[in-house]
C-alpha cells in the first residue's frame, strides 16, 4: 500500500471509537459488513489509514433510508443509518474488547438501551460560522473533517425539537442584522457559540449566547425574539456569556441574564436538580436515570457508610447515594457546579452532603494531609473550609465519574490509598477506563462486574459503569 493509492475491501469490524478495520488499514465512518472504496492518506509505524471515498455495498444491518438530512455531512453521528440493535451489539463488543485488559473473568452485564433513540439530547453546543468561505452565516456543527466550515443542522434528529426552534430563530435574527461571526484565523467578529439546555421532566429551556466583546450590541431584541417563539416546553431563561479567548472553546468571562433566570430544573429518580449554564449534567436525561440506577446498584448498601463522589458535577450521583449514607463528600472542579450541587442537596432535604470546589488531585491531597497529619494540615487549606470536619471521614465507597480523558495519572495513587472497600468507576470513554483499570488492579482492586449504557444513540459514545472491590490493602 502507498499513500494516494485507492483500494476497496470489506469492513471486518469497527474498534472504539470509530476505527473501521479493512484488511490492514483503518477507515473511519464505516460500519461492519460494508464494502468500501478508500484512499490511503496516512502510513505510520506499519499502520495504514484510509479516507472513505465510497460505500460500494451496504451492510445487512444498514437502513436503506437516512433518518437525517445532515447525516454524513455533520460530524455528530456515525451510526444513525445502522439498525439500533446492531449499534448496541457493536458498542458492547468494543467495551468487552477494551475491558479484556483486566486479564481475568468478570461479569459483563451487556449494554442497556437508551429509552429514546431520537430527540434525546438535553444539551447542545452549536457554533456560528459559514458553510463555505465567505458564505452566509450558519449555525450548527462542524462539517465532518473540517475545522472551519459549519453546517446548519435544522433537521437534526438527536436534539429536541425546541432546540431546532431556538437555533433557527437565533440564526434568522442575526442574519437579518448582518452580525458577523468570530473568525478563528483573524480573531475578529462577534458571534461564537449557542448553548441550549432543556429539562425532559419539567420542559424548562435555557439558552446561552456566547460572543466576544468586540461589538456593543443591545441583545434585548434577541431575547424578545426567543421569548416570542412557540415551544413544546417553556423558555425559562436567556443568558449572554462573554468570551474573548483565542481558544475554540466556551470560556466563561462573564455571564448576564437577558431574560428570566440563569438555570433550569430537572428531575431524576425522584430528586430535583438545578442546572446552571456551565454545570455538567448527563446529556440524555432518561438514559441518565438508567445509568444512575446501575450506579446505585453497584454502590450497594450505603447505610452508615462514608461515600466520596469525585468529579461530582451538579451532585447527581452523590445525592442518589446520600439518603441512608452517613456522609457524602463531592469534589468538582467547576465552582458553579459545586455551588449548584450544594443548593440541590439542600432542596432535596439532604443535610449529609458536602461539596468542595477544586481540582480532584489537589483536593484529595489536602484531604489526605488533613487525615494523616496529627493536629490537622499545617498549611492554610485552599479548597477545604476551615470548619470542615472532613478529616473524620475516610471513605468506605468511592464513586468516580471523570471527564473523557479519565483520571489524572497522579490522582489514581492517592485515590487508591484511601483503601475504600468499593470503587464504582463511571466512564464516558472506554479507552480511558481501559488505561486506568490495570493500575487499580495492580494496587489491590479487582473488576467484579461492568455494564454499559447507550447514552448517545447514533454516535460512537458509550457510557460504562464498573464495580471494583478491594482484595488487599493498597499500602505496600
Amino acid at each position: 500500500m502507498k499513500k494516494g493509492e485507492i483500494y476497496e475491501g470489506e469492513v471486518e469490524r469497527v474498534d472504539f471509537p470509530n476505527k473501521g478495520i479493512v484488511g490492514n488499514c483503518i477507515v473511519k465512518n464505516v460500519i461492519p459488513g460494508q464494502r468500501v472504496r478508500f484512499m490511503i492518506n496516512k502510513h505510520k509505524s506499519g499502520q495504514y489509514e484510509g479516507r472513505l471515498l465510497e460505500v460500494i455495498s451496504r451492510a445487512a444491518c444498514e437502513s436503506p433510508a437516512k433518518a437525517c438530512l445532515h447525516f454524513g455531512i455533520c460530524g455528530g453521528c456515525v451510526y444513525q443509518d445502522m439498525d439500533y440493535n446492531a449499534q448496541l451489539e457493536l458498542k458492547a463488543s468494543q467495551v468487552k474488547k477494551l475491558l479484556s485488559v483486566c486479564g481475568h473473568d468478570y461479569e459483563y452485564e451487556g449494554i442497556l438501551p437508551s429509552p429514546r433513540i431520537n430527540d434525546y439530547r438535553n444539551k447542545v453546543e452549536l457554533t456560528f460560522g459559514d458553510e463555505y468561505k465567505d458564505g452566509p452565516l450558519s449555525l450548527g456543527m462542524h462539517i465532518s473533517g473540517s475545522f472551519y466550515d459549519i453546517v446548519t443542522i435544522g433537521d437534526c434528529r438527536i436534539m429536541d425539537k425546541d432546540f431546532r426552534t431556538v437555533m433557527m430563530t437565533t440564526l434568522e435574527y442575526f442574519k437579518e442584522r448582518n452580525i458577523p461571526f468570530f473568525h478563528k484565523m483573524r480573531h475578529e467578529g462577534y458571534l461564537r457559540h449557542l448553548i441550549i439546555r432543556k429539562a425532559v421532566k419539567t420542559g424548562q429551556i435555557l439558552v446561552n449566547l456566547v460572543t466576544t466583546t468586540q461589538m456593543d450590541i443591545d441583545l434585548k431584541g434577541y431575547a424578545d425574539a426567543l421569548s416570542s417563539a412557540e415551544y413544546e416546553g417553556v423558555l425559562t431563561g436567556v443568558v449572554h456569556t462573554s468570551n474573548d479567548s483565542i481558544a475554540d472553546a466556551v470560556i466563561n468571562e462573564g455571564t448576564e441574564v437577558l431574560y428570566g433566570r440563569d438555570h433550569i430544573e430537572e428531575e431524576l429518580l425522584g430528586l430535583n436538580f438545578r442546572i446552571t449554564p456551565f454545570s455538567f449534567f448527563q446529556t440524555n436525561s432518561l438514559a441518565a436515570e438508567v445509568l444512575y440506577e446501575k450506579v446505585r446498584e453497584y454502590v450497594g448498601d450505603t447505610k452508615d457508610k462514608i461515600v466520596y463522589d469525585l468529579y461530582s458535577g451538579t451532585g447527581t450521583i452523590a445525592q442518589i447515594a446520600a439518603p441512608v449514607a452517613r456522609r457524602v463528600i463531592g469534589v468538582e472542579i467547576i465552582e458553579e457546579a459545586a455551588r449548584a450541587a450544594t443548593l440541590n442537596a439542600k432542596a432535596n432535604g439532604l443535610n449529609n452532603c458536602e461539596f468542595i470546589a477544586g481540582d480532584v488531585l489537589k483536593v484529595i491531597k489536602e484531604i489526605r494531609s488533613l487525615q494523616d497529619t496529627e493536629g490537622g494540615i499545617h498549611e492554610e487549606p485552599v479548597y477545604i473550609g476551615k470548619d470542615s470536619d472532613i478529616s473524620n471521614y475516610r471513605p468506605d465507597i468511592i464513586i468516580l465519574d471523570p471527564p473523557r480523558d479519565g483520571i489524572h495519572p497522579k490522582a489514581i495513587g492517592p485515590i487508591i490509598d484511601f483503601n475504600a472497600d468499593r470503587i464504582v468507576y463511571v466512564s464516558c470513554k472506554i479507552s480511558s477506563l481501559s488505561r486506568d483499570l490495570p493500575i487499580f488492579e495492580s494496587r489491590g482492586y479487582r473488576l467484579i462486574k461492568a455494564c454499559s449504557i447507550d447514552m448517545v444513540p447514533g454516535t460512537t459514545g458509550i457510557e460504562t459503569c464498573c464495580l471494583l472491590e478491594r482484595i488487599r490493602s493498597a499500602h505496600h
